[in-house]
């Protein structure tokens, strides 16, 4: 856990069953070891980690923000 009591690693297993981003082993590390303390630094990080635009694909992007948003109102 960290972030604030967020459980990082349910909420990256939950983004990935649920909807394909998989970040490879040392992505999830670096979040699990340091993970941005906010929303939409931590939904970015996990597009950047996945080597991907976290603007390229504004609904995308909202899909993984409202997991992480539920992830952290559950902290």
């Amino acid at each position: 856990m960290s972030a604030d009591g967020v459980d990082i690693t349910a909420l990256l297993d939950n983004l990935c069953v649920e909807l394909g981003f998989c970040l490879p082993l040392d992505e999830r590390s670096k979040l699990r070891a340091s993970s941005p303390t906010d929303v939409d630094s931590f939904t970015d990080a996990v597009f950047v980690g996945e080597g991907m635009d976290p603007y390229e694909d504004k609904s995308l992007r909202e899909l993984v923000r409202q997991k992480v948003m539920r992830a952290f109102q559950h902290r």
